[in-house]
């Protein structure tokens, strides 16, 4: 099923540069908010109660294709309405039980159902996956993400460009590994390292959803796998103290609302990404790396920030690929499983190649 119209649902940062990346690329977009825009985009939108979900299945009918950039609450509802009415479904959720029931609805579903296209999980998993099939045995693959404001302040040396739910989400749910061939659960916020990316220092730990189903597709195949997001120092141990002696941990939403309150999004951040395999090929040891500072850039004649192109550019390239047909036309997508070549070939995917430092 090629796709044509397509409804990008939630318009913030992220989801109006995907209806903008995917105007570009030929598609007719449709963008669906809650509220009133300050501006008038370049594609249709319409407003529409995104979480009165019996109402979602006659808002998408008339579309091909429906992205959800919306908080990942909601995500489960929206996919079952896409599964209903027959049409591709992507998402950019790092949630695993979202993820989980929306692989459920893939057994049956007429189209595609990609949850986890954005950058981690997403781009770090097809990066990783590339990695690793250059060995013919994989010790280790270690995929570390951080997106980060480019001139820190305070001790948490943080802004928070992303959804707060998220990024909460990620510091206190359980994180999947694999270690020394056993794939098992570990708890976020520990297993601290130091690296450095540029000749920037940074800490990395544990968080949840950066590899999506990467543990299960490579159990067996690799001895030791995991994620890790990535910080500048000092960061880890203020937000311990934050949600496990404070408590705050009990209280999410209030957790949310105070660190975005203290931490508020800024214009000039980067992506930092480090991807590493070690491997054994012709009988030898290697190590292969993939290391990439990303900036804000221009998109469409207007500035966007790094966490917003990096996240768009990947599910629009997801997109695009789907529609090309050089992904499966219906069921499941795993990240990992998209060619990272091809990848890199799309518009949208191009950028990654065109902008890293």
């Amino acid at each position: 099923m090629s796709i044509e119209k397509i409804a990008v649902l939630g318009l913030g940062k992220v989801g109006s540069l995907t209806a903008r990346m995917l105007t570009e690329a030929g598609f007719r977009v449709t963008g669906v908010d809650t509220r009133r825009l300050r501006r008038t985009p370049p594609f249709d939108v319409v407003a529409a109660d995104l979480t009165d979900a019996a109402a979602l299945p006659a808002l998408l009918r008339p579309y091909d294709a429906v992205i959800s950039c919306l908080p990942y609450a909601l995500n489960t509802a929206i996919a079952t309405a896409a599964h209903q009415e027959g049409l591709h479904y992507f998402d950019l959720t790092e949630d695993v039980p979202t993820t989980q029931a929306i692989r459920e609805l893939a057994k049956t579903s007429k189209g595609v159902m990609a949850p986890q296209c954005g950058l981690a999980p997403g781009f770090v998993g097809i990066v990783g996956a590339h990695l690793a099939s250059q060995f013919e045995s994989v010790r280790t693959l270690r995929m570390r993400v951080g997106a980060l404001p480019q001139h820190p302040t305070g001790h948490l040396g943080y802004a928070f460009n992303w959804s707060p739910e998220g990024v909460v989400n990620e510091y206190l749910n359980d994180c999947e590994v694999i270690e020394e061939g056993q794939h098992k659960w570990v708890s976020p916020m520990e297993w601290i390292e130091t690296l450095y990316v540029g000749g920037v220092k940074l800490e990395a730990f544990t968080t949840s959803g950066g590899l999506g189903t990467m543990c299960e597709t490579f159990e067996g195949r690799i001895e030791n796998l995991d994620y890790k997001s990535m910080r500048y120092p000092g960061h880890v141990d203020m937000m311990n103290f934050f949600f496990h002696e404070l408590l705050m941990r009990e209280r999410r939403d209030l957790a949310g609302e105070i660190l975005t309150h203290a931490k508020p999004p800024v214009d000039d951040d980067v992506v930092y990404v480090h991807v590493s395999a070690e491997g054994w090929s012709d009988d030898r040891l290697n190590r292969k790396e993939y290391v990439q500072a990303y900036y804000p850039i221009a998109v469409a004649g207007e500035r966007w920030t790094a966490i917003a192109w990096t996240t768009s550019a990947s599910a629009c390239a997801v997109i695009e690929m789907v529609n090309e047909g050089k992904l499966p036309a219906r069921g499941f997508i795993k990240q990992e499983e998209i060619p990272f070549e091809a990848f890199l070939d799309t518009p949208t995917g191009r950028l990654y190649r065109d902008h890293g430092a």
